[in-house]
């Protein structure tokens, strides 16, 4: 098969050459023809700002795995690649956002000039998204930008380690639909910098740890934000674990401690919201 590299004003695509090419993101290097389409549904879009390929192709494969998509119901716009373009909330069935190097609380002088511009183009979506109460799921760094949008104060009063943590639904998130199928307390993998302290009243909290208050949360009926990350198993973690050994999360040298310490959890529950956020929201065309 041929591979021929071909750019779109919004995303990136590789097509295979000859009449019966397939479209589609960028997955791992080629095109995965394996992989039936979805058809009859507006797709999906996952927002991604990893900038290194080995991480943004690994949570491209791993959401559209654990959601049960496609690459034909689930595209990818690489933010740190290319400019947001224009978003049509018409077009799709709802965004995912993944998560990051990212911190939205970060001191403006610090951030590079690629992170300035994405930022600044995830928060006009979001606050469209939130106007809209547009189907959305913010994993990690969503806590942030969707954070920043509604007025929560995000900082870094409860940062958390690259690890398995505990989650601990509020009474509000066990009634909530996106949850239905978790248990009360379930182990998820997650790490980061920055989290939510506060959230203001209209927002609701659905999921605290011991180490951080804040979770997951919902604003509207149908925006979204998890802390800890619904699309990671342990390969994903290894992965990312691999990749951002050297971006100040944790000390290289206690790279393959983590991994051993990963492997100690089974996470069976996270990727169940994935899940349960396809099948709510898929709208048929």
């Amino acid at each position: 098969m041929i591979l021929v590299r071909t750019h779109h004003p919004d995303r990136i695509f590789e097509r295979s050459a000859g009449p019966n090419f397939a479209e589609g993101p960028i997955v791992s290097g080629y095109i995965d023809r394996t992989m039936s389409p979805d058809i009859g549904h507006a797709p999906f879009l996952l927002l991604s700002i990893r900038a290194e390929d080995a991480a943004a192709d690994d949570e491209y494969a791993a959401v559209m795995r654990f959601a049960g998509l496609d690459m034909n119901g689930l595209h990818r716009i690489r933010l740190t690649h290319t400019s947001l373009g224009k978003i049509d909330l018409a077009d799709w069935s709802g965004i995912i956002l993944g998560g990051g190097p990212y911190n939205v609380s970060d001191a403006p002088e610090s951030k590079s000039a690629t992170q300035q511009r994405v930022e600044s183009e995830l928060l006009e979506l979001i606050g469209r998204i939130v106007a809209r109460d547009f189907p959305f799921l913010g994993c990690c760094y969503g806590v942030g930008t969707l954070g920043a949008v509604v007025g929560a104060t995000v900082d870094r009063t409860y940062p958390e380690p690259v690890a398995a943590v505990t989650i601990s639904l509020t009474p509000e998130g066990r009634r909530e639909p996106l949850f239905a199928d978790l248990p009360d307390v379930f182990d998820a993998y997650g790490g980061h910098k920055e989290g939510a302290s506060s959230l203001p009243p209209h927002v609701v909290c659905l999921a605290s740890s011991e180490t951080c208050p804040v979770q997951a949360f919902r604003v509207g009926n149908n925006v979204y934000a998890t802390q800890f990350h619904p699309e990671l198993d342990l390969d994903g973690i290894c992965v990312r674990i691999d990749v951002y050994k050297h971006h100040g999360y944790f000390a290289p040298e206690t790279a393959d401690s983590l991994k051993s310490a990963a492997q100690q959890h089974n996470i069976e529950y996270p990727p169940t919201i994935l899940r349960r956020f396809i099948k709510r929201y898929a709208r048929r065309l």
